[in-house]
């Protein structure tokens, strides 16, 4: 395929790799006006039409998987498949615990959200794996090695694939090797515990900078997964316990659920003080407590003035270059994000986006007309009302979802933690909608001389909220 060559409406712009599942194209959908990555598959599909369609029906499978980390599939042209163009770099090590820790947060969303949709991914690993400039990570390829693939040769242990279309049936292999569960190695049939342990594997070389199992060749690499125990070590304390529960070799001991990763991490790194081997007695520990109190009271006493104020930041924001400022503005739940509105040369107002350790904004295309908006508790997403319909749309690209009806224009809304929407329109009450869409429902009552009600807020226990 050249770079002049068209697929439908896509304008093919650039090359942006190749591998065994076939060579990626950067791409401008002329529809919609968005940039665009395109896979286009091996020359084999064209002359097979049974595989080609039942590539067709598992990418349409995959297409259902709609999550903030996970790059999304917009739909199949021909023998190419259209996916959503992630900016940024591979996930690479070694990097800090800190560094390290949002990350594979993110990551186990990600696996948690697919494996519940009953999608394995089957070839995790950091290629697999990308990191956009506001640090937000997405997992490429989501189930592709079962909707895509021929046999390929056994080259690079890291890069090569050995993929069939038969992946599911004992005795076939699919994976790449340095990250491959023994199981899947061996040509078992696989679960969602093969992605465990390529999870284990990433978080491991994103730790050290080094592959946990790499040999000189792919059946040295693989030789090694099946027979080397994993040597944790260069891991930092926190990270032990949690990549041996998903490096166990025998799947029926490995850790069966990715969430369950979170409790591990968050569990406190054990104290290497040595227990104690006897009893002490309490009436030193009184003694102390006693004294410990005396000594609060009496800072309280000579402390109790105010404490000074946090120093003030100065935020300057540009206005977009050929768009003026609209009426509305609002700060991410994690102080991560700015959202304000802005009109373009059509007069429509739009959603921006600007990270605050970035110097640019963003415009989310979809959310023409909007009026006002509010954010998600997670900062993942915005919900407005525009066209006379509640949406809500991910922060880093995509459409918009319909939630529901919406009268009139936004003015106002709040979402809570336990995902219930509420928001005002220019008459009536209150409304009250689940996040992920329904039937919305009256969440106040007008009174005689009431007119309207809007710009409703919740309060911090996700409960009650304030409204003019």
């Amino acid at each position: 395929m050249s770079p002049q060559q068209t697929i439908a409406h896509y304008r093919i712009t650039a090359k942006l790799g190749e591998g065994g599942m076939g060579e990626v194209w950067r791409a401008t959908d002329t529809k919609l006006s968005r940039e665009v990555a395109i896979k286009v598959l091996p020359e084999a599909f064209a002359a097979d039409p049974d595989r080609l369609a039942r590539f067709t029906r598992e990418a349409q499978v995959l297409a259902s998987l709609n999550h903030p980390n996970i790059a999304a599939i917009y739909g199949v042209e021909d023998r190419a498949l259209v996916m959503e163009l992630v900016e940024g770099a591979d996930l690479s090590g070694p990097l800090s615990e800190e560094q390290a820790l949002p990350l594979v947060h993110q990551l186990v969303d990600a696996l948690e959200y697919a494996h519940e949709k009953g999608i394995v991914h089957r070839d995790l690993k950091p290629a697999n794996i990308r990191v956009t400039p506001d640090g937000r990570l997405k997992v490429l390829d989501f189930g592709l090695a079962k909707a895509i693939a021929e046999d390929v040769p056994l080259s690079d242990p890291k890069s090569s694939p050995t993929l069939t279309m038969r992946s599911t049936q004992m005795g076939m292999i699919v994976g790449t090797a340095s990250y491959m569960a023994p199981e899947q190695a061996r040509g078992q049939a696989v679960d969602k515990r093969a992605d465990i342990w390529a999870f284990g594997a990433v978080v491991y070389e994103i730790l050290t900078g080094k592959p946990l199992f790499l040999g000189p060749t792919v059946s040295d690499t693989l030789a090694a997964v099946l027979t080397r125990e994993p040597d944790l070590t260069a891991v930092p304390a926190r990270f032990g316990r949690f990549l041996r529960a998903c490096l166990e070799r025998d799947p029926r001991r490995r850790m069966r659920d990715v969430g369950d990763a979170r409790l591990l991490l968050d569990e406190p790194t054990p104290s290497t003080t040595p227990a104690r081997t006897h009893r002490p007695s309490p009436l030193p520990w009184l003694a102390a407590a006693v004294f410990a109190l005396g000594a609060l009271a009496l800072a309280f006493v000579h402390f109790r003035e105010a404490a000074p104020p946090a120093p003030l930041m100065l935020l300057s924001v540009p206005q977009p270059e050929n768009a003026r400022y609209g009426p509305w503005l609002a700060l991410s739940p994690d102080g991560r994000y700015l959202g304000f509105t802005a009109s373009g040369s059509d007069g429509k107002l739009r959603i921006w986006i600007r990270a605050l350790d970035s110097l640019e904004a963003r415009m989310l295309a979809g959310s023409d007309g909007v009026n006002t908006f509010f954010w998600s508790p997670d900062s993942r997403h915005v919900a407005f009302v525009a066209g006379a319909k509640l949406k809500k749309m991910d922060i880093s690209g995509g459409p918009p979802q319909v939630l529901c009806d919406g009268p009139g224009a936004g003015l106002g809304g709040s979402w809570n933690a336990r995902d219930v929407i509420i928001f005002a329109g220019t008459s009536g009450p209150i409304m009250s909608v689940s996040a992920s869409g329904g039937e919305p429902v009256p969440a106040t009552a007008m009174g005689p001389a009431d007119v309207l009600h809007l710009y409703p807020s919740f309060l911090s226990d996700g409960r009650h909220f304030l409204y003019i």
